[in-house]
């Protein structure tokens, strides 16, 4: 009996490896095909009420129809999005805690901040970008301007006396105005937030003079503001009628922006994969296109894959790059 204890335990012990080797695999795409089997933040470095927050809630929503598990937004504004997006970077990488990543954590600061606490390509998976967006020069009602030309003659009447709002320094809503700028040869205040949302809403009460925002026509149709111009190369769809900043008299000129998702470095690549495919869905169902149509109907939806995202964001760094050179914007 004793014999035949000591060779059970000893053929166990010998199985154990084996056994283990192999819940390991048939693990891995269990995983997957479960994911997900709990309740996913989507850490958003953006105050609320923004495009930035609206953007990712809408597509939070339509995840959770589709997948029928809780998408929830993490709030995690300042330092123009870097605290938010460390945060993100440092989480456990096993799908459950994203990043909404913009042109402007990922692309502008590896530019302006020398000591940056996130690597965009090293310590992110890209997922998917899935919207993108001209900015709109808007401003206050009351502004004695109602076109480039006239804004321009009044900044230069009395140059810094006019002020512009950003969602921070080195944002792409600050780069924008910087940019115009160093066209336009104003020197218009800088008055920097921590966000677009607040950004906005004191152009809109009149704190500040003007703004550069994605948003800008969503607060134009209500009446809200005066949308002067696009940074677009071309027209918007969703605005016929406003001019870009190019034909008004700034030729050459063109800022856009946009947006996507990502997961810390090292998320495994099924999960990668299923939620580009559901994002993906989301977009070409027209579902996500329903839920924006509420609140901002003009950015283009669009959904580029992992490695073609991974590529954009470094094209997107080196034409950036020129852009601050242009307007003498060096690294703090």
């Amino acid at each position: 009996m004793r014999t035949f204890d000591k060779k059970r335990r000893l053929l166990c012990a010998a199985m154990l490896p084996v056994v283990a080797a192999l819940s390991g695999v048939a693990g891995l795409p269990a995983s997957a095909e479960t994911y997900p089997a709990r309740t996913v933040t989507i850490v958003v470095p953006y105050p609320a009420g923004g495009l930035g927050d609206i953007l990712p809630r809408a597509m939070a929503q339509v995840l959770q129809e589709q997948t029928k598990q809780t998408f929830i937004i993490d709030n995690r504004p300042g330092a123009t999005q870097s605290i938010g997006t460390r945060y993100a970077a440092h989480t456990a990488a096993d799908g459950y805690t994203l990043l909404f990543g913009s042109v402007t954590s990922l692309a502008l600061n590896p530019i302006l901040k020398k000591n940056l606490p996130y690597d965009p390509l090293k310590d992110f998976e890209p997922i998917a970008l899935t919207f993108m967006s001209p900015m709109y020069l808007v401003t206050r009602l009351d502004l004695k301007a109602n076109s480039v030309k006239e804004l321009i003659a009044l900044a230069k009447t009395d140059p810094k006396k006019l002020t512009y709002s950003s969602g921070g320094v080195g944002s792409s809503s600050h780069l924008a105005a910087e940019l115009f700028n160093t066209m336009a040869g104003t020197s218009m205040t800088h008055v920097p937030y921590g966000g677009t949302g607040p950004a906005i809403r004191d152009t809109i009460a009149g704190v500040v003079d003007l703004t550069f925002t994605g948003s800008g026509m969503s607060y134009a149709k209500q009446g809200q503001v005066k949308a002067l111009a696009t940074t677009g190369a071309t027209r918007a769809t969703a605005a016929p009628d406003v001019p870009t900043l190019a034909e008004s008299g700034l030729a050459g000129y063109e800022a856009s922006i946009w947006f996507g998702f990502l997961a810390p470095a090292g998320t495994p690549r099924p999960i990668v994969d299923k939620l580009y495919a559901e994002m993906k869905n989301a977009v070409e169902s027209g579902a996500l296109r329903e839920k924006l149509r509420a609140t901002n109907d003009e950015v283009e939806l669009v959904v580029k894959p992992p490695q073609e995202f991974r590529a954009f964001i470094g094209k997107e760094t080196e034409r950036w790059r020129s852009v601050t050179q242009a307007a003498h914007l060096k690294p703090q």
